[in-house]
């Protein structure tokens, strides 16, 4: 591959990793500092508070970016939003506490969450696309592949440090100070993917060919209801199935382990983190196995999997699992055939849209879809009163892995032999 080449594939799969790593961070390392910040009364109102920030501003910053990034380029746009990544989650790292400031040191985190869930959906709209606007089209699906296993290696390494933390500092200086230290590493972690984009990417010839093209420009509504909202409704249909099998095999599974095996905090970060290994190994390899089937055929594939596996899985792992081993093998073979599907997602997208909207069009498709799944803890107790305390996530199980399936099967072919072509060549006949 050219150098510009593989340093935009690069800068697609570290910086995926920062991103990720941002993303999480105060899924896991925020959490038993909430306290300190939020006050002990406010505990569990605050954590799910600034889980939701993120969650709104995410759509909002890959419509924003998505935009940005279309008419003035990759590259800088990537730049942009990794500095504002870098101020907001270095900003989280420098909050005063409660007892300093009150209510205002819980509340400062939340905003800060929201600009940062904006502008890390900033990210990942623009350098992605980058990444495979700079593919070879049969290296593709390999490297968003790689680009998507960083969202499994970046949970892994949070709990990881977040262990490693609580066992050096101890749970009352990790509370006081020590949660500071991960957002320290993620911010730097940042600057340092800032310095490597101003001084290593640049945007490809396909986005130059584009913004010397004259005519109109595209834009979101275009995408959702003009030109390309065919396959835009049924890629967000795909990704819904997915963020679906997501937090149910990430994070409900998670909460399952302690409430129903009665496992400790440390077994069940033993057996999770053994699940994220897993699954970044197989989704890496996914990315090219769907260029050997051909995209459609792999995410019915893969969706038929889930559709099988998922929910004996499920029941065996919460059902007869005899330790956390056993139970962090099944959560990683639970998510080999559900959610690793992702692999050729950052592939599949792009291909489906043009230049003139393909980071608009896939930052819109990957962050939209994720709020109806995420809205679970509302639906989730009344699906239980109806189908049981089991067969409610495993009903939904079901659904996410049919929505993979047959979304999947709408799609195009996109055999080897037809992905084999320029990505605005290929969008035309998909």
């Amino acid at each position: 591959m050219p150098r510009a080449s593989r340093a935009a594939v690069r800068g697609g799969i570290l910086g995926n990793f920062v991103d990720q790593f941002d993303i999480f961070l105060p899924v896991v390392a925020l959490g038993p500092a909430l306290p300190s910040l939020a006050g002990r009364s406010a505990v569990g109102a605050t954590a799910a508070y600034v889980v939701m920030a993120t969650l709104i501003g995410r759509p909002l910053g890959a419509i924003i970016f998505g935009r940005i990034s279309d008419t003035y380029g990759r590259t800088a746009t990537t730049r942009l939003a990794i500095a504002g990544t870098a101020a907001c989650t270095l900003g989280i790292a420098l909050v005063p506490t409660h007892q300093q400031i009150g209510l205002w040191a819980i509340g400062l985190v939340i905003a800060l969450r929201f600009l940062g869930g904006i502008f890390l959906a900033g990210e990942y709209t623009s350098a992605i696309p980058l990444a495979m606007e700079w593919s070879r089209p049969r290296e593709r699906g390999k490297g968003s592949g790689l680009i998507m296993a960083m969202s499994p290696s970046a949970q892994a390494t949070i709990a990881l440090v977040t262990l490693l933390l609580l066992a050096l500092l101890g749970p009352q200086s990790y509370a006081d100070w020590g949660w500071r230290l991960s957002f320290l590493l993620g911010a730097v972690a940042s600057v340092g993917m800032l310095v490597y984009y101003s001084l290593r990417v640049a945007d490809a010839p396909i986005q130059h060919r584009q913004s010397q093209a004259e005519g109109p420009r595209a834009g979101l509504a275009d995408v959702l209801f003009g030109h390309w909202a065919a396959a835009f409704w049924q890629i967000f249909g795909l990704m819904t199935g997915l963020w679906i099998m997501t937090n149910l095999t990430v994070i409900v599974l998670a909460q399952r382990l302690t409430s129903d095996l009665h496992l400790s905090a440390s077994g069940v970060a033993l057996a999770m983190a053994i699940a994220s290994v897993g699954q970044a190994i197989v989704m890496a390899l996914a990315g090219h196995w769907s260029t050997l089937l051909g995209r459609r055929r792999f995410f019915v594939v893969w969706g038929l999997a889930g559709l099988i596996g998922g929910p004996v899985l499920w029941w065996w792992i919460l059902g007869s699992a005899p330790s956390a081993v056993a139970a962090g093998v099944g959560a990683a073979v639970l998510q080999i055939v559900t959610v690793t599907a992702y692999g050729p997602i950052g592939a599949y997208i792009n291909e489906r849209f043009p230049t003139v909207v393909r980071a608009t069009a896939y930052g819109t498709a990957y962050s939209l879809s994720i709020v109806g799944p995420a809205l679970y803890p509302y639906y989730l107790p009344t699906l239980e009163r109806w189908l049981g305390h089991q067969g409610a996530p495993v009903g939904l199980l079901a659904l996410g892995a049919v929505l993979v399936a047959g979304c999947g099967a709408l799609g195009p072919r996109l055999s080897p032999a037809e992905i084999d072509t320029d990505l605005d060549r290929l969008a035309a006949k998909a």
